[in-house]
């Protein structure tokens, strides 16, 4: 069975989700289950992790045999003034180092977690305007066309490093559903190479100072700390998190968003 992994800015059982699964099955064979993954409205730095975690750990798929990640998180903030026939950010086409191939909506960060991992990047003939809900009736039909191995869509080559912004330095990446503070801060990280378990850090998200303990694990530490340890997100390298056993530290934080700051001393 093939997957096509969809992520977007669309809350859970909402129409919207349900009017694209219905236009994606239009266009996909009866071979293919999609699953789809939920981040906050326009938070396209979330939507980059998603990409990177769900394409960077899967193993040797192809268009014809395995997984397809279709993200799309348009806000629509490469342009200030008024947008001519809806039209928003551009839908890209890469193809993973693993041979996973991505359709993602070139917006914000939504392709800076895979940025160093793309072994092609293209643009498409998809039409950026056209309507207000692209991701249902504009993009399915790639999606399918690379289901079908059928890559007539493919325009101009992409210098990944040139188009795709870095990803933020020492920033909330994701938000999990236990209240998990997922960051962009990676083991060998010059901020966190020489920490050991046991030390004290303190560390400041949107004004709010709480005192973290360095741990090797969730559960190394004890009831109600903040512990700051690696993660279990990352593919290579793994992403540290900040995490409160047996509470919310995004609660703690007073909510932050993904891309907030994080300072460390």
């Amino acid at each position: 069975m093939k997957l096509v992994q969809i992520i977007a800015d669309y809350a859970p059982g909402d129409l919207a989700v349900a009017e694209v699964l219905g236009a994606l099955s239009t266009e996909l064979s009866g071979n293919y289950r999609w699953h789809f993954t939920s981040v906050q409205s326009f938070d396209t730095v979330s939507t980059g992790f998603a990409v990177a975690q769900l394409g960077l750990q899967a193993q040797g798929a192809s268009p014809e045999n395995g997984t397809i990640i279709y993200a799309n998180c348009a806000p629509r903030q490469d342009l200030s003034s008024a947008r001519h026939n809806n039209e928003g950010e551009g839908l890209l086409y890469g193809i993973l180092e693993n041979d996973i191939p991505v359709v993602v909506v070139n917006s914000g960060y939504s392709l800076s977690f895979i940025r160093g991992n793309l072994k092609e990047l293209y643009k498409t003939n998809a039409n950026s305007g056209g309507s207000q809900f692209r991701s249902r009736d504009i993009f399915p039909r790639v999606v399918g066309q690379v289901a079908k191995g059928d890559l007539s869509f493919i325009g101009d080559r992409l210098d990944p490093e040139r188009v795709i912004p870095a990803v933020p330095i020492s920033s909330i990446a994701y938000v999990d559903s236990f209240g998990n503070l997922k960051t962009t801060i990676r083991d060998g990280d010059p901020l966190v190479r020489d920490l050991v378990p046991g030390q004290r850090v303190h560390a400041t998200i949107q004004g709010i100072e709480r005192t973290l303990t360095v741990a090797a694990g969730s559960f190394n530490v004890e009831e109600g700390d903040i512990a700051f340890a690696p993660g279990s997100s990352g593919y290579g390298q793994r992403f540290w998190e900040i995490f409160q056993r047996g509470g919310s530290a995004f609660e703690s934080y007073g909510r932050p968003r993904a891309g907030t700051k994080i300072e460390l001393r």
